[in-house]
């Protein structure tokens, strides 16, 4: 088996344990399945959950595409190569009780093939970022410890750098440089240098992704009946509306699906079903609100 045979068998294996482990912990909603397929070669398999008990929108979506590679996008990776494949899992899920965190996170593979077919370069990437809009300091311990119990096996040296790639990623530029939440870890072009080492990155990508269940799940299970009130709910939108305009703004998954051609419907399913933007909005001092605020900063959640 190839190496983006082996991954996406993975990948495929995952999402089908992650949509029915959050099917579990709502009781009420389930996903539905889209099929899709991209004119220009491959597609995938959206799978969205809405209306929820507890998840009120969120999607897990697998994709497998190829073809030529635009030159946008070759100017835009810094890359040269006349076709690629590309496969991975995303997903976002976005909770009903503005208590519990949205979560989100991806793996993925990429390939680049020469003019004769050749395969000239590949690579992997992947993370998971979680946003509360309350601070709950175990819950940031909880969900950064995990990940890097998922990592330590592979070199103590991952956590502390993926983790700071993440906390400089996920940040909102046009804003004072605020961060989307309270990060996790996020690494790209993990290039393997020769097929032992690839095989060693598809184990490094499969202890990431089986560690999401665990990070996540007993913080929703945590926060999903406190009891909250309109004025949560408003603050819950408005922290929305700054995920909102990461999306759109600045991150790479987005732009790499919209200019090659990717389905929009898939792409766009991280969007919040509800966000509000309010002209120069501040929480009142001293609020649990301002607090969130405090937090939106690079930090460190796990002491040794």
């Amino acid at each position: 088996m190839t190496i983006k045979e082996q991954f996406y068998a993975y990948i495929a294996s995952l999402q089908d344990t992650i949509c029915q482990a959050l099917e579990a912990v709502d009781g009420k909603a389930r996903f539905i399945e889209d099929k899709w397929e991209r004119p220009e070669g491959g597609g995938g398999i959206s799978r969205v959950i809405a209306n929820g008990k507890v998840f009120e929108k969120g999607g897990v979506n697998t994709s497998a595409v190829h073809g030529q590679l635009p030159a946008s996008m070759r100017e835009t990776l810094g890359v040269n190569g006349a076709e690629f494949y590309a496969c991975g899992l995303s997903l976002v899920i976005h909770p009903l009780n503005p208590y519990v965190p949205t979560v989100h996170a991806n793996w993925r593979y990429f390939e680049l093939y020469d003019g004769q077919g050749n395969k000239a370069d590949s690579w992997f990437g992947g993370g998971s970022d979680l946003t509360p809009y309350y601070i709950f300091e175990e819950d940031g311990v909880h969900f950064h410890t995990t990940l890097k119990k998922a990592m330590d096996p592979f070199g103590k040296e991952y956590y502390p750098a993926y983790k700071k790639q993440c906390d400089q990623y996920f940040i909102n530029k046009h804003r004072n440089n605020e961060a989307r939440g309270i990060g996790g870890v996020f690494y790209d072009y993990l290039r393997p240098a020769d097929e032992q080492e690839a095989r060693r990155l598809v184990d490094f990508q499969q202890a990431n992704g089986n560690a999401f269940l665990p990070a996540y799940l007993p913080i929703v299970e945590k926060r999903k009946d406190e009891l909250y009130s309109e004025e949560q709910v408003k603050w819950q939108e408005i922290r929305r509306g700054r995920y909102t305009e990461f999306n759109l703004i600045h991150d790479r998954g987005t732009v790499f699906g919209l200019k090659t051609n990717g389905r929009t419907e898939s792409i766009l399913m991280s969007l919040p079903p509800r966000a509000r933007w309010e002209y120069n909005h501040r929480p009142a001092p001293g609020s649990p609100e301002a607090r969130l605020m405090e937090y939106l900063k690079p930090r460190e959640w796990i002491r040794e």
